[in-house]
């Protein structure tokens, strides 16, 4: 008896030895390709394809992840816990961890969410201005000072990974994913969507995505095939020249600087879903470019690829796709793999590859030795340091495209009517992507707005949300802030990008009572004016500013800070002149070009 004693030990030792030891893949001192070889070589099939497998945390309990091995879990637009704080985030965000790390081999996954303008689906984060603004902005310095930012509360709440930035070069105003692009230069959407990933990644074990590969910027409208959506997910219809000039370079940068993971686009490339093309997701981003990261998929994008489930997963799959964001049914997808593996429909070299692109990223990220992160990190959510940011970043972003007769900035006690429901709306200020994934208008979360702004620099300011002003002098300016309503994704697509006739009325009302009128404009992309490019006599393009928005308008409107932004994209003058190709071939003339800005 005591023999066997001896033996069982002996083998406890050695297993021991296998798995802690110099040749184990948990020894932080090998090189990461050889840990990333000995775990794969340790792994089941069902603990492979549970590496590839994310899932909304809607849909997962913990005991999900350690029975199916996911290697990812992510909260949507909206995705918080019932009680919608820091702690609660984290106490959610660890759970899944520790059953992660309970399995067999333990190997943590990687949270995933989408702070595309800080940690947007948490209560009383610091909101930044969407990318468009950013664009406006054009600092690289401060793009990645966002970035950074940003990475930093999105940790605070336990979370590894943020679905960030989008890098499309934006060739379509009417998409309603405009603002989430910097613009439509190409070089402009290289060096700010690099600049965002180096200053998200410089976050211990933080990783930003690449999205969405590739020519999301510029579908044509009117061919998306998704539900109502005109522009989202539609077809980049264009030739391969055109395609690398104008949408590679962005991608082509963000691997340069760092980025080791690419989520493919809903889109299509002349008529082939970006999911299922293995000539842009392997020839092109994986051996032209040298991508050694991993692909993930977009919400549920592989289902699109065909009708039959099981085909449309072997060619997403083959074509290159790592990961697929699920995001609901994991046998759906854990079975269809493993039929195709054993059908030998999908290669189990496929399988291989897309494992070791995924634990790559782990085993790089650190996650393996730091699988929580840092409690230090709580204490930046919506700091003073973090609130600056946010409102320089507004400052700069703002673009003044009209300045009659010097009535900006405004003077020193100037008499101030305010207007619009815009100018005392938080939801308004920030946008889609919000709190919620369409946002929603309203005191959704902490933040100034542009009336307690500028209450704060004129005494005598006046408000009145529908404009119906008494008496006044003949000197008054009148600013009326005019909104576009939050949206997100295909649901933001526009026919005509005209604003809401409410908002339109309130600003006929005032234009006849006021001869000084300041026009104020909160959008995701440029918008139709009509008349109200000629009356006013100034327009400020303020974009979707975030929570500090309501500073940085009145820093510009008050004179506080001198103008700086230039417009990233063309402002057009109707929507029939679009897309912008057709300023680029000179079949039109924007009303404002690309570059364009006042400051005095």
């Amino acid at each position: 008896m005591k023999r066997i004693y001896t033996w069982l030990l002996f083998a406890v030792v050695l297993m021991t030895s296998a798995c802690y030891g110099k040749g184990s893949y948990k020894n932080a001192s090998l090189p990461v390709e050889e840990r990333v070889s000995i775990l794969v070589k340790q792994m089941t099939l069902d603990e492979k394809i549970g590496q590839m497998t994310q899932i909304a945390k809607d849909s997962a309990s913990p005991g999900l992840v350690s029975s199916k091995f996911l290697g990812s879990i992510l909260s949507g637009g909206g995705g918080a816990p019932r009680s919608n704080t820091v702690g609660e985030w984290r106490k959610m965000v660890d759970a899944y961890q520790q059953a992660a790390l309970s399995t067999r081999l333990g190997i943590p996954i990687l949270y995933g969410t989408d702070s595309v303008h800080g940690h947007n689906n948490l209560h009383d984060a610091t909101i930044f201005p969407h990318n468009i603004g950013l664009g406006a902005a054009d600092d690289a310095e401060l793009a990645e000072k966002v970035g950074r930012a940003s990475a930093e509360e999105t940790a605070a709440a336990g979370i590894t990974w943020t679905f960030a930035p989008c890098i499309a070069v934006l060739e379509e105003p009417r998409w309603g994913r405009s603002y989430e692009s910097f613009g439509s230069s190409p070089d402009g959407a290289a060096r700010l969507g690099s600049a965002f990933i180096k200053g998200f990644q410089s976050v211990d074990g933080m990783r930003a995505t690449a999205k969405h590969y590739i020519g999301d910027g510029g579908t044509a409208f009117g061919s998306s095939k998704t539900g109502n959506y005109l522009v989202d997910q539609g077809d980049t219809r264009c030739d391969e020249a055109f395609l690398r000039k104008t949408y590679l370079p962005p991608y082509k940068a963000a691997v340069e600087n760092g980025v080791r993971i690419v989520m493919a686009s809903f889109s299509s490339w002349n008529g082939t879903k970006l999911h299922a093309d293995s000539y842009l997701l392997t020839d092109v981003l994986k051996k032209e470019l040298g991508f050694t990261g991993f692909v993930v998929s977009d919400w549920g994008g592989i289902d699109q690829v065909s009708s039959d489930y099981y085909d449309a997963v072997v060619k997403s799959v083959n074509a290159g796709v790592d990961m697929n964001m699920v995001p609901y049914d994991a046998d759906k997808f854990i079975n269809a793999v493993k039929k195709a593996v054993s059908a030998g429909d999908i290669p189990q070299a496929r399988i291989d590859d897309a494992v070791s692109r995924i634990l790559r990223v782990k085993f790089e990220s650190g996650i393996f030795e730091h699988p929580y992160r840092d409690e230090s990190y709580i204490q930046t959510v919506r700091s003073a340091e973090h609130l600056q940011l946010a409102r320089r970043a507004a400052d700069e972003s703002i673009v003044v495209l009209k300045n009659s007769g010097g009535v900006l900035p405004l003077k020193d006690g100037a008499d101030v009517y305010l207007c619009g429901r815009g100018a005392d709306d938080i939801g308004l200020q920030c946008g889609g992507w919000t709190m919620t994934w369409q946002g929603s208008a309203g005191d959704i979360t902490e933040g100034t707005t542009i009336r307690e702004a500028l209450a704060a620099k004129y005494k005598t300011l006046t408000y009145d949300a529908d404009g119906k002003f008494g008496k006044h002098q003949d000197s008054a300016v009148c600013i009326v802030v005019v909104s576009e309503r939050p949206y997100a994704e295909g649901m933001g697509d526009s026919p005509d990008l005209l604003l809401p006739s409410d908002d339109r009325a309130v600003y006929e009302r005032v234009s006849e009572q006021f001869k000084n009128v300041v026009l104020v404009v909160l959008s995701g992309r440029p918008v139709v004016l009509g008349g109200m490019a000629e009356k006013p006599a100034a327009v400020v393009a303020a974009w979707l500013p975030g929570s500090e928005g309501g500073f940085g308008v009145a820093d510009i409107l008050s004179g506080a800070v001198k103008p700086q932004g230039k417009l990233p994209v063309d402002w057009p003058s109707s929507a029939e002149q679009l897309p912008y190709t057709n300023y680029a071939q000179g079949k039109a003339q924007p009303l404002y070009p690309r570059g364009y800005g006042l400051s005095w």
